[in-house]
């Protein structure tokens, strides 16, 4: 299945400034989209798919013969901020708490303090009304950032993104999930050297081991046989009675 999607295999600065909707694809992610048609179709039509995992890049070498480079949301969301700064643009942050919004706000204008930033916290639920979903699309229209950011976990923020694209005000339309919490200083990400090394993943096992148990013990290891079963699945024989009506067309021809 990994096949079936083509992941970004490039610097974030080679793409287009026009409007995108860019998401990343993991293990998890993987998974998840096997059980979840609309988030398969939301990251298959994603105009930018980045290999946010090391798992991603391991399977994508393995099935495809193609080296390419992890880029994590973490990293999407620093080269955005930086970006939209040189240009004096403005940039959104739709949703998470007001908490963990404030706290981002504060952050972002001492570090950017060239950039406008803007803030949406939508109802926590899980599914949202159609009046949410207005006040959300105009929230987001009235200020036409350069870069809006979704973070309402995955497949949630993927899916919304997708299905209201085509309303958005919006350059780039990024999903980056635990960015915000990252960012706010309410979770606490790894470690580069973990980082560089592919180790993550562990760091944030052993930090918050209830919750994240299942997605990386269960969740890798499903992920690792549904890459060596694509790999070594043996390729389907063409039925003999098919291969007998090709015969005769062919000598009918």
């Amino acid at each position: 299945m990994l096949h079936q999607f083509e992941l970004f295999n490039g610097s974030l600065e080679e793409i287009s400034s026009s409007k995108q909707l860019i998401t990343t694809l993991n293990a998890h992610s993987f998974n998840t989209l096997k059980k979840d048609a609309a988030f398969h179709e939301a990251l298959q039509a994603s105009n930018i798919l980045l290999p946010d995992g090391i798992s991603v890049v391991l399977a994508a070498h393995l099935l495809q013969g193609k080296k390419i480079k992890k880029i994590a949301g973490d990293d999407l969301f620093r080269y955005e901020m930086q970006r939209t700064q040189s240009i004096g643009g403005k940039c959104f942050f739709l949703g998470s708490s007001e908490t963990t919004l404030n706290l981002i706000k504060e952050r972002a204008q001492k570090e950017f303090p060239g950039l406008q930033v803007y803030c949406y916290s939508p109802p926590y639920k899980p599914q949202f009304t159609e009046e949410d979903n207005l006040a959300m699309i105009d929230a987001v229209n009235k200020v036409e950032p350069d870069v809006l950011f979704v973070g309402m976990t995955a497949p949630k923020q993927e899916k919304w993104a997708f299905a209201h694209y085509e309303q958005l005000k919006a350059g780039h339309i990024c999903c980056i999930g635990a960015v915000f919490d990252f960012y706010a200083g309410t979770v606490q990400r790894a470690p580069a050297w973990m980082i560089s090394v592919g180790m993550e993943w562990f760091y944030r096992l052993i930090r918050e081991p209830r919750r994240m148990w299942r997605r990386y013990l269960i969740g890798n290891t499903l992920f690792v046989s549904e890459i060596l079963k694509e790999k070594f699945r043996t390729p389907v024989k063409p039925r003999l009675s098919t291969l007998q009506s090709e015969t005769v067309k062919t000598e009918q021809d």
